[in-house]
């Protein structure tokens, strides 16, 4: 009796997923090839720990499933199966101590992606994955996936695919969405792609140009059923920042956006501040003087709403709600990440397409999205561990 040859598994696209496909199913003693457009692996990874490098959000499942959309539904095993604590023991794993902040989220204690990502290029070199850069996807040709390559169009028949394309957003580092119009060949089901975590575009007036870059603390936002107790930062583009992106969801299902100044305090506590004697004081400074407002917060009250109202109690109301006019959200290619991508009724359990067997997607290529805070990163990973682990389990029913 001879053994069974060795499979070949061919991961494409090298960010968080793809990487972790292509790691469990080295693991699991398959030949792994790599496929990745850009020059170099993990380069959206690589931007995302520009700011600190936000892993996982610490906190248990149900209200990390909360976090996500409902469309996200089917991830749920999935996510438990490797949850926040798996992935911060994942990083331990790799010599990268990690640390949980006030907010729950968790960072590597180095604070950037570099190190992290070159202990895991070092794992799966060690595991004898086949690392091809500048190898670009171009659907199949019979059973074979086809590249262009910097040698020409190149072929690979695999036993196992697995896609990790990402979405549609900062094609510069690689996620062109590009791969919805060869599914969609296949008669695969694609929800359209639209823009999530996206910054807010204005139209300011000029006396705004001032306050360009400074930020907006201690508020609240909200967008329809969407709400956040984050941050923003005026640009001469408009708004950016975490408190924007968690509710950019809610401002592109056309909810009206409100911004509260003031989330720790009541309107009646709001009007008994500003009925303090105002004397020659302009209202400005009044706002700045009872209220603490920043002269940023200030400017975009005057700019938002004029003239402002002429009760001490409507002036109060507008402040814990004040209408945010905009002009949408910024384009696609802008955002931290996309909404839509490979309908979860294409797949079936395990990630694989149901009219393509043996090929499977993870990360974002689905139909789901979450804000920024560590949900991203952790479920593309989570979805892609799954995706190479679920290639093994069929390929190993196939040898039986």
């Amino acid at each position: 009796m001879t053994d069974a040859p060795i499979k070949h598994a061919v991961v494409i696209g090298a960010g968080p997923a793809g990487l972790m496909a292509a790691e469990v199913m080295a693991e699991a003693g398959l030949k792994v090839t790599l496929c990745e457009a850009k020059p170099s692996a993990g380069r959206k990874f690589l931007m995302a720990g520009k700011s600190g490098l936000n892993l996982t959000k610490d906190e248990a499942f149900t209200p990390f499933m909360a976090a996500l959309t409902d469309a996200a539904a089917p991830l749920a095993p999935i996510i438990r199966d490797f949850d926040s604590k798996a992935v911060q023991d994942w990083a331990r794993g790799l010599n990268q101590e990690v640390f949980t902040g006030s907010t729950g989220r968790v960072f590597p204690k180095a604070m950037k992606a570099s190190p992290l990502l070159r202990a895991w290029m070092g794992r799966l070199g060690a595991l004898g994955v086949e690392l091809r850069t500048r190898w670009s996807w171009q659907g199949w040709q019979g059973d074979a996936l086809t590249f262009d390559t910097p040698m020409g169009p190149q072929q690979i028949t695999a036993d196992a695919t697995v896609l990790a394309l990402g979405g549609a957003s900062w094609s510069r580092l690689g996620a062109t969405g590009a791969w919805a119009d060869i599914l969609q060949a296949k008669g695969i089901k694609i929800a359209p792609f639209a823009p999530s975590n996206a910054g807010l575009m204005v139209e300011w007036s000029p006396h705004m140009a001032k306050h360009f870059g400074a930020p907006l603390k201690g508020v609240a936002w909200a967008a329809g059923p969407y709400a956040s107790r984050g941050e923003a930062t005026l640009s001469l583009r408009g708004l950016e920042g975490g408190g924007i992106y968690t509710v950019s969801r809610g401002i592109r299902e056309g909810h009206a956006l409100t911004l509260d100044l003031l989330p720790d305090m009541t309107v009646p506590e709001i009007t008994a501040r500003l009925s303090k004697p105002r004397g020659k004081a302009s209202l400005a400074n009044h706002l700045r003087k009872t209220l603490k407002l920043s002269p940023a917060q200030i400017a975009l009250v005057q700019e938002m709403v004029r003239p402002l109202p002429n009760t001490l109690r409507a002036t109060a109301r507008l402040l814990k709600a004040l209408p945010v006019q905009h002009a949408g959200l910024r384009p696609i290619d802008e955002a931290i990440s996309t909404a839509g991508g490979i309908a979860f009724g294409a797949l079936d359990q395990g990630l694989m397409l149901r009219d393509l067997p043996g090929v499977f997607a993870a990360g974002e290529m689905l139909d789901w999205e979450a804000p920024t805070g560590g949900y991203l990163i952790s479920v593309s990973l989570a979805t892609g561990r799954w995706a190479g682990l679920q290639a093994v389990k069929r390929l190993r029913a196939t040898d039986l």
